[in-house]
């Protein structure tokens, strides 16, 4: 711990505090209106997307209202990395949960019974035991912040059961302010956090959801390594760092294995790891070293890392709230990142077996249907897919968003009726027994060994597709079981089944229009540039401030970006401040940081010139 943080003295402005503490000139967006609020005693909640500023709505009126602010969070590693963080910015904050050690969790109470804190963030399940509620309930409080509230709805992509009892804060302390704040979540989920919490009488301040820095694609997983190399050689600016999310835990293992012998800096994670493990790969991740996260969903939230420069999916996510939040940690600096999604129709079958077969009630069973579909559509898109994401969310963008795959360049339509209705031919003529290699050899007219073994050789579909390639067959495969007639059948050997879908198409009475371009290239080319500021690109300063950055942040222990962002080191160097006042005036440099900094900061931009 930092020796003696500042409490800030209620009764200070938010636009002052925000300066002062933050090194902030303004607010952005709804910042102040929500602040505001809080300010005047209400509720509410709060949806901004990552890296749109959400913690400032709470943190700030925590520090200007008198009393203690509690910020409910759910993980642990981020609420280390969110009090180290404000630590850092000289304010007296600390953490309340199961994995302190008791020493450390003592010199907590004790602080607490003393007032010398004004924030402290707290697991839900610590929360509810009734000494912390008795504790809190003796003391002036500023207010109650419920972070990742999507945690609290049973429709939320990340639902908690112990979430479910902070609806009793409402009945505890009714004249305390109560704030629940999160980045992904539809209109039932929001509907189902304010009843939950007792919010349905508070305002919903929605921020938008957008994240225009981000540039997303989709493509059909055909070559994965090649893809995901094409795609991180683009994407990669030599500093931040990437993801890459896989469907299962040994997937992660094996990506992580091959990416380390292409000779990547590459780390694994996932929940069935050694508890040390995953805490090394966290911190490494933490810090500011330019690696590669192969992980599991495991690897969700608590990354507060803003240098995340690129976010890749190797399976389908189970809806667009998850997928949002997963690509979502990138560009949280606002600077150009990049998401790639990559998929097959084994993805889509086997999520919709899983739902099937999953013994949830008919209802959510329902409810998860819709929403693989709707991530279905964004995968399988022919127009924007920036604006289908944000129809899931309640908003409309615009047509062309100029920043996903689909903008970028415009798939090719083509009435492939014929095609579909020869597949589903085959589908049905060799017995509904067969997966999609077999099938296309069919088509093809070749005569495997499988081939003659069955007779298919002597059907009226064998040969009739020659004119497709192989990757074109596997292509209007892949349709069709997105768009629902054919299935696969995941419980046996992953044979092609027509479903009731196929039968209008068989007849002819319903036309399908396929994408044209089942030979373009696996990984779409990436417009040229870097996410970097123009400061980054070679300049002495900024590299001599990374330098110095990063032996600080090792011998604080701390992630480099607490000492200051890539963002504030690229506005220093671009503004060469020549004293402790010019340097006040750089975004990002609050007093805190300008009294342990300026002297350091100064002397490099001196050396320099």
């Amino acid at each position: 711990m930092l020796d003696q943080p500042r409490q800030d003295s209620p009764g200070e402005t938010p636009e002052a505090v925000l300066h002062r503490v933050f090194g902030h000139p303004g607010f952005r967006g709804r910042q102040e209106e929500i602040i505001r609020h809080v300010m005047a005693g209400g509720s509410g909640l709060v949806l901004m997307p990552t890296g749109g500023g959400k913690s400032l709505c709470y943190q700030v009126p925590a520090l200007c209202r008198p009393g203690l602010g509690v910020v409910v969070s759910p993980l642990i590693a981020l609420m280390e990395d969110q009090v180290a963080a404000l630590r850092q910015q000289g304010i007296a904050a600390a953490a309340l949960h199961s994995d302190l050690p008791e020493e450390q969790a003592r010199e907590v109470r004790r602080e607490l019974a003393q007032g010398a804190l004004k924030l402290l963030y707290v697991s839900p399940e610590r929360l509810l035991l009734d000494g912390t509620l008795d504790f809190l309930a003796r003391r002036p409080l500023a207010l109650f912040a419920i972070d990742e509230a999507h945690c609290v709805s049973q429709w939320g992509h990340h639902f908690r059961p112990e979430y479910r009892g902070l609806g009793l804060l409402a009945e505890r302390f009714p004249a305390v302010p109560r704030l629940a704040l999160t980045a992904t979540a539809d209109p039932r989920t929001v509907e189902d956090i304010r009843a939950q919490l007792g919010l349905s009488d508070s305002p919903v301040f929605r921020g938008g959801f957008d994240r225009p820095n981000i540039q997303i694609a989709a493509a059909p997983r055909e070559s994965e390594r090649g893809q995901l190399r094409a795609f991180i050689k683009a994407a990669s600016d030599g500093t931040g760092a990437g993801i890459v999310y896989c469907g299962s835990r040994a997937r992660t293992e094996q990506t992580t294995a091959w990416l380390q012998a292409d000779g990547h800096d590459a780390l694994c994670f996932h929940a069935g790891m050694e508890p040390a493990a995953k805490r090394e790969a966290h911190r490494r991740f933490a810090r500011g070293d330019a690696v590669i996260m192969a992980a599991t969903i495991a690897f969700g939230m608590g990354i507060d890392r803003p240098d995340v420069r690129w976010v890749a999916h190797l399976d389908l996510p189970r809806s667009p709230e998850s997928w949002y939040q997963e690509i979502g940690r990138a560009g949280r600096d606002g600077l150009p990142a990049r998401a790639l999604l990559l998929y097959g129709a084994g993805d889509i079958a086997l999520a919709r077996h899983r739902i099937l077969e999953s013994p949830a009630p008919e209802e959510q069973k329902r409810i998860e249907r819709a929403r693989l579909e709707a991530m279905v559509s964004i995968a399988e898109a022919a127009t924007c897919r920036r604006r289908i994401l944000l129809r899931c969310f309640g908003e409309d963008g615009p047509e062309h968003c100029g920043a996903c795959d689909v903008c970028r360049s415009p798939p090719r339509l083509f009435d492939g009726t014929v095609p579909a209705q020869k597949l589903l031919s085959a589908v049905l003529r060799t017995g509904r027994r067969f997966g999609v290699g077999h099938l296309v050899d069919v088509l093809r007219g070749r005569v495997t060994d499988k081939v003659a073994q069955f007779g298919h050789d002597r059907l009226p579909t064998f040969g009739i597709g020659k004119d497709l390639s192989d990757q074109a067959w596997r292509g209007v495969a892949r349709q069709l079981v997105a768009m629902g007639a054919l299935d696969v059948a995941i419980e046996n050997h992953g044979e092609l089944v027509p479903t009731e879908a196929a039968r209008p198409i068989l007849k002819g009475e319903q036309q399908v229009m396929l994408r044209a371009e089942t030979l373009r290239e696996a990984a779409p080319r990436e417009r040229a540039g870097r996410g970097t500021p123009p400061a980054m690109a070679g300049d002495p300063l900024f590299d001599a401030l990374r330098a110095w950055r990063k032996r600080e942040a090792e011998a604080q222990g701390l992630p480099a970006y607490m000492i200051f962002s890539n963002e504030t080191l690229a506005s220093i160097a671009t503004m060469r401040p020549q004293d402790a006042e010019d340097l006040a005036m750089v975004p990002g440099v609050g007093r805190s940081k300008l009294e342990r900094y300026a002297d350091e900061v100064l002397r490099l931009v001196k050396a320099q010139g």
